[in-house]
């Protein structure tokens, strides 16, 4: 009987992907799953800086920072349609979210609980962000970068040059 890859899927806006997303993604990559999927939301209630095909060749450029074994058991896909409906399409059996401080923890709760409500087959884990990532946030990172701040520390080499660019001309 062969063995069945567990298929994880790390969605969200990454408008810009981050290294705090990145340290998320290996170490859900390296340890709960044999395939990971970085699922860009189209989110265009989030009015994003980066449109969606921008900010999955974003994801593709920050993944290039990782090891080649873990970056070959990721890949990065679009979505436009409810979560579960993604993950279900994917065939994964579970979600992974970062969790940065409590505040991150009651929105990805509730929202855990709901989608465990609609597919009781499909789990959520929550990894915590390393301490040195902890208030890193894409959000962030565009408010300091349209303010003139320097955010090379926060984003991988070129998402950061991409990023730079996009400011220079805003």
């Amino acid at each position: 009987m062969a063995v069945q890859s567990r298929v994880g899927v790390y969605p969200g806006t990454f408008d810009p992907i981050t290294v705090g997303h990145l340290d998320i993604i290996a170490r859900s990559a390296l340890h709960l799953v044999d395939r990971l999927i970085v699922a860009v939301a189209t989110n265009a209630g989030k009015e994003p800086m980066f449109n969606v095909d921008e900010r999955v060749e974003l994801a593709q450029a920050g993944l290039e920072t990782l090891p080649a074994p873990v970056r070959s058991r990721i890949d990065v896909q679009p979505f436009d349609n409810l979560l579960m409906h993604f993950v279900g399409d994917v065939g994964a059996s579970l979600i992974v979210r970062g969790l940065r401080a409590v505040s991150d923890f009651e929105y990805e709760f509730q929202m855990a609980a709901m989608n465990r409500r609609l597919n009781s087959d499909v789990e959520t884990v929550f990894l915590m962000a390393l301490d040195r990532n902890q208030f890193i946030s894409s959000r962030f990172v565009k408010e300091i970068g349209l303010l003139g701040g320097d955010v090379a520390q926060f984003l991988p080499g070129r998402v950061h040059d991409y990023v730079k660019r996009k400011l220079e001309q805003s």
